[in-house]
C-alpha cells in the first residue's frame, strides 16, 4: 500500500480543525447538588471504603477545589445562598422552617404565612435561574426546593409545586431522571442553552438503598445506619454516572459546564438512624465543608486545588462562563479567576436555628459565626457561639444533635480555634495558646457581618 503523501496528511489535519465545532459562547449548566454528605464520603477524597465511581470520574476531569465549604450548615438556608448568591442573613432564609406559635394564628395558618414570607424573600433577589433566563437561558427545577413553586426562584420548568423539601421534584434521581433528559433534549432541538438544577435527596435519608448495596457495605462495617448511608450514597453516585452518560452520548459534554457542590455535611449515628454531633447544624467541618467540582472539558483544565472556595462563589462562577454580568456586591468569587482566588486568604460563615425565630431578624436565630483564614501552613478556624460575651443557654426549642462537652462550651461562651490542616476533625482547640490569633480572626468577624447581640435579641 503507497504511503500517504506527507502534504494530504497536514491538508487532513487542517481540514479537521477548521471544521470542528467551536465551543459554544454560551455553556448549558449543569448543577449537581448532593443531599447530607460529608466531605470526606468519596473515593476521590480517600474513603477506604466507599465506593463513588462516576464522583471519581467527575474529580478527575474537573477542576476541582477540595477546601470548599457551605456558609450554613442546613439545607434550606443553604440553598437558598446558592441560588442567590448571597448569605443567609443577606437574604433572609436563615432557617428550614418559620416560626408556628404567631399570635392569634393557629399554627397551620402561621406556618403557611411564614413559608410565604420566606417565598418573597427569595423573590427579592436576583437568582441564578433569572438571570441565566434573561440572557436566553431555559432552567429545569428537580430535587430539593423549600421556596414555593419552582417559579418562585426564577425557574421556567420544574417539578416542585410548593410543599416543603420539594415534593414531586424529590422523584428525581430516587425514581426517575426522565424529567431531566426530556427537558435537555427539548432544549436542544430548540437550540436553546439550558441551566439544569439536579438536586436529589441523595444520599439524605431516608436511607433506603438498593438491598444489592445494603447487602455489600453491610460486610464493611458493624452498623447497620453506617452501611445503609453508604449505600445512599453510592446510589446517589449510581445517578450522578447515569446523567453524565447522558450529557455523553447526547454529544453535549464539551459545551456543558458541570459543577458540583454538597448544600450540608452528615455524619452517620452508627447506633441510629439520625446524623451525629458536630456535622449537620453545627459549625464544624462536619457540617460545611464540601468539595466544588467545575467540569467542562477543553475549556477548564483539569485538577485539585487548595484554595478556600465557597458555594457563594458558584453564581459569579456560572455567570462569568455564560458571559452574563453579575448583580453589583456579590460576596464570591469567580473560581476560573486564578488571580482573584489566589488572593483570597479568608472565608465566613454562619449557623442558625433549625427553626427560624423571628422573621425578618437573623441574629434572633444565630448561634455560631464561624471563619477559616489561611496563614502558610496553618488553616485557621474560628468557631464564635453568640454567647461570647453575653451569656446565653443553649435553645431548648432548637432540633438538633448536639454532644454535652458542645453544649457546655456553647453555654460559657468559649471561643474555639482550630488549625484544620493539622486537624481536620478539629479535635484541639488551640485558643489558649493563641490568643492573638483569636484577637485578630473575632475582629475580622466584626468587620464582615456584626449582629445585633443575641441574647438581646432574643428578649
Amino acid at each position: 500500500m503507497p504511503a500517504v503523501p506527507r502534504v494530504a496528511v497536514m491538508l487532513a489535519l487542517l481540514t479537521a480543525v477548521f471544521t470542528a465545532p467551536a465551543p459554544a459562547a454560551q455553556p448549558n449548566v449543569v448543577l449537581i447538588i448532593s443531599d447530607d454528605q460529608h466531605w470526606g464520603d468519596y473515593g476521590f477524597m480517600g474513603h477506604p471504603e466507599l465506593r463513588t465511581p462516576a464522583l471519581d470520574r467527575l474529580a478527575r476531569e474537573s477542576l476541582v477545589f477540595a477546601r470548599g465549604y457551605v456558609p450554613s450548615s442546613l439545607c434550606c438556608p443553604s440553598l437558598a445562598s446558592l441560588i442567590t448568591g448571597r448569605y443567609p442573613h443577606e437574604h433572609g432564609i436563615v432557617g428550614n422552617d418559620p416560626p408556628g406559635d404567631r399570635p392569634h394564628t393557629p399554627a397551620g395558618a402561621a406556618l403557611a404565612a411564614g413559608r410565604e414570607e420566606m417565598n418573597q424573600y427569595l423573590e427579592a433577589c436576583p437568582t441564578l435561574p433569572r438571570l441565566l433566563g434573561g440572557h436566553g437561558y431555559r432552567s429545569l427545577q428537580t430535587g430539593k426546593w423549600w421556596q414555593g413553586d419552582f417559579r418562585r426562584g426564577g425557574f421556567d420548568e420544574g417539578m416542585t409545586q410548593g410543599q416543603r423539601h420539594g415534593d414531586k421534584g424529590l422523584t428525581i434521581g430516587r425514581k426517575t431522571l426522565a424529567p431531566a433528559f426530556d427537558f435537555v433534549k427539548r432544549c436542544r432541538a430548540a437550540g436553546s442553552p439550558f441551566f439544569l438544577w439536579y438536586a436529589p435527596m441523595l444520599p439524605h435519608d431516608p436511607h433506603d438503598p438498593p438491598p444489592d448495596l445494603v447487602e455489600h457495605y453491610s460486610s464493611r462495617t458493624d452498623s447497620i445506619h453506617v452501611a445503609r448511608y453508604w449505600g445512599n450514597v453510592e446510589r446517589f453516585d449510581r445517578t450522578v454516572g447515569e446523567l453524565m452518560t447522558f450529557l455523553d452520548d447526547e454529544r453535549l459534554s464539551a459545551d456543558t459546564l458541570v459543577v458540583y457542590v454538597t448544600d450540608n455535611g452528615w455524619l452517620q449515628r452508627p447506633d441510629g438512624p439520625r446524623f451525629a454531633p458536630r456535622s449537620k447544624l453545627s459549625p464544624y467541618d462536619g457540617g460545611l465543608r464540601t468539595p466544588i467540582m467545575l467540569r467542562r472539558p477543553g475549556m477548564i483544565r483539569p485538577g485539585t486545588s487548595d484554595a478556600l472556595a465557597s458555594s457563594l462563589d458558584i453564581m459569579p462562577t456560572v455567570l462569568a462562563a455564560c458571559g452574563v454580568p453579575a448583580p453589583a456586591g456579590l460576596p464570591g468569587l469567580n473560581l476560573l479567576d486564578e488571580p482573584a482566588v489566589g488572593r483570597r486568604k479568608q472565608l465566613f460563615g454562619e449557623c442558625y436555628t433549625h427553626t427560624i425565630v423571628e422573621l425578618g431578624k437573623p441574629e434572633r436565630s444565630l448561634l455560631w459565626r464561624w471563619t477559616l483564614r489561611r496563614d502558610g501552613d496553618r488553616l485557621w478556624k474560628l468557631v464564635e457561639p453568640v454567647t461570647a460575651g453575653g451569656g446565653d443557654t443553649f435553645p431548648a426549642w432548637d432540633d438538633r444533635n448536639v454532644a454535652p462537652d458542645d453544649q457546655a462550651r456553647y453555654e460559657r461562651g468559649e471561643v474555639e480555634l482550630f488549625d484544620v490542616a493539622s486537624d481536620p476533625g478539629e479535635t484541639r482547640s488551640l485558643a489558649a495558646k493563641h490568643p492573638d490569633v483569636v484577637g485578630e480572626l473575632r475582629s475580622s468577624l466584626d468587620g464582615w457581618w456584626k449582629p445585633v447581640a443575641a441574647a438581646a435579641a432574643r428578649n
